[in-house]
């Protein structure tokens, strides 16, 4: 099938803020560099690379957080059922295979995509390793997912569940994040405005080319 890249934008609602990433998809093989600005719990910028194995199982989360007052910067890393934080090994994550970053919808795929959630029936049970924003301290976080529908488009929901909190994402046929209720929501690659109504704007001058 070879290697499938996508750019991706969502507003995360639950920060006040948005995210980017390039994605890259090779049969479960992903990879993702991204970018996060957020207003909640307070003011943070964030960049991160994830990279997983051949079953979307996390291999290397490497993760900086700038807020007004400090830094903080992460490697996570799993080899086997062998969990490292900052080069320090981590007993209490031994039974996941998935990192989970704060407010980031991308880290929702994994599970998904390994259990092929996005496509048929199905409920998983995970212990993932959970990364809190902006401080990026990891704690082992119980999940579970649960495939409801899918619909003609090939676009599907997916219960996600975690101690009391529930909610019902809708993802694409590649188990990525379109909307995730009181989390975030993808912001579709399109706008109203015509190329018309661009160059008429104020400031420096618009391209020409693009058609109404």
């Amino acid at each position: 099938m070879g290697e499938h890249r996508r750019h991706l934008v969502w507003q995360v609602v639950e920060t006040a803020g948005f995210e980017a990433a390039w994605l890259s998809l090779d049969g479960m093989t992903l990879r993702a560099t991204g970018r996060a600005v957020g207003q909640l719990p307070e003011p943070y910028w964030l960049t991160y690379t994830l990279q997983t194995d051949e079953r979307a199982a996390t291999t290397h989360l490497e993760v900086t957080a700038t807020t007004s007052e400090a830094r903080f910067d992460l490697d996570l890393r799993r080899d086997g059922e062998t969990w490292s934080v900052d080069g320090e090994p981590r007993a209490d994550l031994a039974g996941a295979l998935d990192c989970d970053l704060a407010c980031s919808p991308v880290t929702n795929t994994m599970p998904i995509l390994r259990h092929g959630l996005q496509h048929g029936p199905g409920t998983r049970r995970f212990v993932m390793a959970f990364v809190q924003v902006p401080t990026l301290r990891v704690v082992a976080s119980e999940q579970t997912y649960t495939h409801l529908g899918l619909a003609d488009d090939g676009v599907a929901r997916v219960r996600y569940t975690s101690g009391t909190f529930v909610s019902d994402l809708i993802v694409d046929p590649d188990a990525l994040v379109i909307d995730y209720p009181t989390m975030a929501h993808r912001i579709p690659a399109a706008t109203a405005e015509t190329a018309a109504l661009r160059a008429s704007g104020p400031g420096s001058p618009r391209p020409q080319a693009d058609s109404p």
